[in-house]
């Protein structure tokens, strides 16, 4: 499985949480959110499973690592980190932070459409709306990369790839605990998204292109990919 790979930021001025004290007692909510999270199905295109959590970010961390797949050829990949201070975060308004990292590989028309950034970021908060869910404090940054190879690699083809860096507070419901099922759920029709596939959200399918999409116009969508290229 393709991990995602980089370094972590929760986007809000540095959470600055201490590491989990060995053998202290979880805290009830972040247990139930941690739970919601394992029980999730995310669908059968989605290979998920848990994955070391950053220690620093706050005092309570669980994580988790996806990859897209379509039969032999991974299309994307991303993690998803739960973070938690029971004593919240001025940075984050409330006392759970969600922080996701993204890439996929990007056919060469798709990573020179100038609104790119944009639709990218229409991604992620559109899936979070198509899902009913409140958050808050959104942040983060989207990242187009290109690569040309030369000498022993002049053979392959240049590639494309875009990666999505994001931050938010879930809402919290009953007992101070997020929905974080749904959250993920959210979370993986980013990653179809980014993937060219269709998300698995009812009323979140094709949306106007990029060109008729105004102003809060909500999500919008670019072709989506023929597949992986071989190198």
């Amino acid at each position: 499985m393709a991990a995602a790979q980089g370094q972590f930021s929760d986007h809000s001025n540095d959470a600055g949480g201490k590491e989990n004290a060995p053998g202290a007692p979880l805290p009830p909510a972040f247990l139930a959110a941690v739970e919601a999270l394992r029980a999730a199905r995310p669908g059968q295109e989605i290979e998920i499973e848990p994955t070391r959590a950053p220690q620093r970010l706050a005092p309570h961390a669980y994580a988790l690592e996806a990859t897209v797949v379509d039969g032999e050829d991974d299309l994307a990949d991303g993690r998803l980190v739960l973070l938690h201070d029971p004593a919240g975060h001025e940075g984050w308004h409330g006392t759970f932070r969600l922080v996701t990292l993204v890439r996929a590989e990007l056919e060469p028309e798709m990573a020179s459409d100038p609104l790119l950034p944009d639709v990218s970021w229409s991604w992620l908060t559109g899936a979070l709306e198509a899902r009913g869910l409140g958050y808050g404090e959104p942040s983060g940054t989207v990242t187009r990369a290109g690569s040309h190879y030369f000498g022993g690699l002049a053979e392959r083809r240049p590639s494309n790839q875009i990666e999505i860096r994001a931050s938010w507070t879930p809402r919290e419901g009953h007992g101070g605990v997020p929905d974080t099922a749904a959250h993920l759920a959210a979370w993986c029709d980013l990653l179809r998204q980014i993937a060219g596939l269709p998300p698995a959200t009812p009323g979140y399918g094709p949306q106007p292109s990029s060109a008729e999409a105004g102003p809060g116009g909500g999500v919008v969508s670019l072709p989506q990919r023929r597949g992986p290229q071989a190198t």
